[in-house]
């Protein structure tokens, strides 16, 4: 059965690799409305410098929730600076148990350079295997591919813009037009 409730907001896909000392973060610019593209050039990718700490994040789902946690997530890291994994928990924390976060409908991956974690509304701070994350709808078409790459010798960056490519050519809600921030530790 068809979720059909308004306004029918789906998909994307970022991805997060980890190698050879940096980590790249790149998302899809596509915002679907059911089967319209709304956007082709979404900026879903963000560099945050919290008390000069740079932080890069990514975000799938809805874009007003996903700047909500963006800016709860920005406030932990000023109180916790230079620690994202405890300000990852902070936020999952709230995020599973105020009232109003727990209707926020988004997923992030945040990196510091040197940690990568995938955040969630169900309390998930999530650090993944194989150094290479994904979420949204294209998110385990990219997780696939990258992870048949990391063998290689191609850069983190090469990584997630040929894992990208091919969710593109696979998932009707990923777009080519990417958005990639690199950061190393």
């Amino acid at each position: 059965m068809a979720d059909d409730t308004f306004p029918g907001w789906h998909g994307t896909t970022i991805i997060g690799v980890k190698k050879g000392g940096e980590v790249v973060i790149a998302g899809d610019g596509q915002v679907s409305l059911g089967q319209t593209v709304i956007k082709g050039s979404a900026r879903k990718v963000r560099r945050l410098k919290p008390g000069g700490h740079e932080v890069v994040a990514g975000f799938a789902g809805s874009t007003a929730d996903a700047f909500t946690l963006l800016e709860r997530l920005e406030a932990k890291l000023e109180a916790t600076p230079g620690q994202l994994a405890r300000a990852s928990v902070e936020l999952a924390k709230d995020w599973r148990t105020d009232k109003y976060l727990q209707k926020l409908e988004a997923m992030l991956i945040v990196t510091d350079g040197a940690d990568i974690f995938v955040i969630t509304g169900a309390g998930d701070v999530l650090e993944p295997e194989h150094d290479v994350t994904a979420i949204g709808s294209g998110g385990n078409y990219a997780l696939a591919a990258a992870r048949g790459m990391m063998d290689s010798d191609r850069t983190a960056e090469e990584v997630a813009r040929a894992a990208m490519a091919i969710a593109a050519d696979i998932c009707v809600y990923t777009n080519g037009r990417l958005t990639v921030e690199k950061i190393a530790k």
